[in-house]
């Protein structure tokens, strides 16, 4: 089955009934924004979904439309697409390589778009290294009142 919902102005809170048979879905030119949730929804709902396409939606990185997206945001997309969606065989109008899905295995989860407060959206690599920042700044502050409670003690 092929379902082809391009240019309908569809949003990223999309839901299909249950397509246990679809093999193809087209989501170009919609407003779609987020991807984990719709990519959840998706599985859930398309498990034998092989080709997928979201080019033209803003969830969709393309350095050809958005002077601020570059390859590898692209990459990291892809990346975080297929580690939710497993089976597909080609994204938007490229085949999913062996490399890309060994990657996406690996790396995947850590490739989800990251928005802070504001406008700016992060890519991947960017969301680890802020969450790093967190991290360390954490165990900073337990450490501190660890050695602090433990100075106390004699």
């Amino acid at each position: 089955e092929e379902l082809i919902l391009d240019n309908n102005l569809l949003e990223s809170d999309l839901r299909l009934p249950s397509l246990p048979h679809l093999h193809t879905l087209m989501l170009n030119k919609n407003q779609i924004t987020e991807l984990e949730a719709l990519l959840d929804h998706l599985a859930e709902v398309a498990p034998s979904l092989e080709f997928l396409s979201l080019l033209g939606n803003s969830a969709c990185p393309n350095e050809l439309v958005c002077k601020d997206k570059d390859e590898g945001d692209y990459q990291r997309y892809r990346h975080f697409v297929l580690h939710k969606l497993t089976n597909l065989k080609f994204l938007d109008s490229r085949k999913v390589s062996l490399k890309e899905r060994e990657e996406a295995i690996l790396r995947g989860a850590f490739m989800k778009v990251v928005k802070p407060l504001g406008n700016q959206v992060f890519w991947g690599n960017a969301a680890i290294s802020i969450m790093g920042s967190i991290l360390k700044a954490t165990d900073s502050f337990v450490m501190t009142n660890f050695e602090t409670k433990r100075s106390a003690t004699p």
